[in-house]
């Protein structure tokens, strides 16, 4: 089965993901949870998770799953993968549990470490993104109509840049980790990876991403932002990597529209 046509099939799957979670954020009838990580997970997650794992085992080809909603799989048995699904059903849960509106979900597939599918839909604008790596990148919005984008080309002289940041972590965060007194306009939103896809349409110049994230958090983003222009990497400017160790755990990164840019001369590791 062609890319193109599976990429159809996923977008499908994303969408009626995100239906299931509508239904009970409109409703407010949810359980909140919380993990043995100490984050949180609601019946929204849940229930997003199971449509999409049974939506992607009923394609015609026979890719693994991994999704933060279901049971691990250690490294020994994963490292033997070569294509194979990556999910989160629900990107930003606590922006659920607030009510903000900001959430999404999220499907990869990684293909040799690297994620070559992604596909991001935003429940409540019915907005998604998609892309297929070296094929296509675009916006799809609610009423159908798709809109190819391109992350922003910045110069050395950029009078101001556009940082994307959370509206629940401290500013000082990112602040810290800026030149004193940067030209800098912050834009507050939710859910990361929406945040990762304001700068793969131009809307943002970088999302710096300070705290924990796991790889179902990057993979979809990553093929997307890196598809329109721009790039996903460490604080050291190394691109993130996708089954490759035990833990699922990514270091710090930032997702940048213009990988060109002097990032290395402005942006402290922290």
């Amino acid at each position: 089965m062609k890319l193109e046509q599976l990429l159809e099939s996923v977008m499908t799957i994303a969408v009626d993901a995100g239906r299931a979670i509508s239904d009970i954020y409109d409703s407010g009838d949810f359980e909140a949870l919380e993990k043995s990580d100490q984050t949180p997970v609601t019946t929204a997650d849940l229930a997003a998770n199971d449509v999409i794992l049974k939506g992607l085992r009923q394609l015609p080809v026979d890719y693994p799953i991994l999704s933060e909603e279901s049971e691990h799989i250690p490294y020994s048995k994963r490292a033997h993968w070569d294509r194979y699904w990556l999910v989160d059903p629900l990107d930003g849960t606590g922006e659920f549990i607030q009510r903000s509106g900001d959430f999404a979900v999220n499907i990869a597939l990684i293909e040799a470490g690297v994620p070559i599918m992604g596909i991001i839909h935003a429940p409540v604008s019915g907005i998604s993104y998609a892309a297929i790596r070296g094929q296509c990148v675009f916006r799809r919005d609610a009423d159908g109509t798709d809109t190819p984008i391109h992350a922003r080309s910045l110069n050395r002289e950029q009078e101001k840049l556009r940082f994307a940041i959370s509206r629940r972590q401290k500013l000082d965060l990112i602040t810290e980790c800026l030149p004193a007194g940067m030209n800098a306009e912050f834009i507050p939103f939710g859910s990361s990876t929406l945040k990762s896809c304001m700068v793969a349409e131009g809307s943002a110049d970088c999302y710096l991403r300070i705290g924990p994230t796991g790889e179902w958090d990057t993979g979809a983003a990553q093929c997307i932002v890196s598809q329109a222009g721009g790039a996903v990497m460490t604080m050291g400017l190394e691109p993130l990597t996708y089954n490759q160790r035990e833990s699922f755990e990514n270091p710090n990164f930032m997702v940048v529209a213009d990988p060109a840019y002097c990032w290395g001369d402005i942006i402290r590791s922290h």
